[in-house]
């Protein structure tokens, strides 16, 4: 059985979603376990034994023991799914590569956000200057992706890999700091992605998320 150290919709919802794609079966099934950021849990709950920085995701597996979701999702793609993978030799790799460390760039983006715009509570003050850079760094990645996705349903043009699953958390969480309407081909691409099975069972197996407080959070007024 494969263990996944999560949090609920975070980076290790591409994890998730990854092992529905591949088939929880292959694993012997799967064991979910819960952490609650923003606690000492994290840091009490054994976790550093599997991740070193105290992050999820992290995996075990037989005496596989994992953390960081781009190396995660490589490695299992490459492993358990090659059809999801571009493997060595295959002239997209370079490209599977770029896009799965893309996700990172604007994850950390998002990150940020959620640090200067949900943690930070009163009396502390998310700054405006921050917040208005940091989104504007988070457009420009989306608009990227817009620009790439021109004439394609998916990051590649030989179709569907597990770089499209890295985007998982990061479509989820952008429109709460950027609004979507400026790029129709991501949203477009966003209903694709949520149309797939194994994107619906991971989302039943999160249900309804209860991080965000709002539906969309504007850059603060100086």
């Amino acid at each position: 059985m494969i263990r996944l150290h999560h949090v609920q919709y975070g980076r290790s919802f591409r994890v998730l979603w990854l092992i529905e794609e591949i088939g929880v079966d292959r694993f012997g099934g799967l064991e979910v376990i819960e952490h609650r950021i923003g606690t000492r849990e994290m840091a009490e709950s054994g976790l550093a034994r599997v991740s070193p920085a105290v992050r999820i995701p992290a995996i075990e597996f037989d005496v596989l023991e994992m953390s960081e979701s781009g190396a995660i999702v490589e490695y299992l793609a490459e492993t358990f799914a090659p059809g999801l993978a571009r493997m060595p030799g295959n002239p997209e790799r370079p490209r599977w590569l770029q896009w799965i460390h893309y996700a990172e760039t604007m994850a950390s983006l998002i990150e940020n956000l959620n640090l200067q715009m949900v943690f930070l509570r009163p009396p502390a003050k998310p700054s405006p200057i921050v917040v208005k850079l940091t989104v504007a760094r988070l457009r420009q990645t989306l608009r990227g992706m817009e620009t790439a996705l021109e004439g394609r349903d998916w990051l590649l043009p030989s179709g569907f890999s597990a770089a499209d699953i890295m985007m998982g958390f990061n479509l989820f969480a952008a429109p709460y700091y950027v609004r979507m309407e400026e790029f129709p081909r991501l949203l477009a691409y966003k209903a694709r992605i949520e149309a797939r099975p194994a994107y619906q069972r991971a989302v039943e197996r999160e249900g309804p998320q209860r991080f965000y407080d709002r539906d969309f959070y504007p850059v603060p007024e100086a």
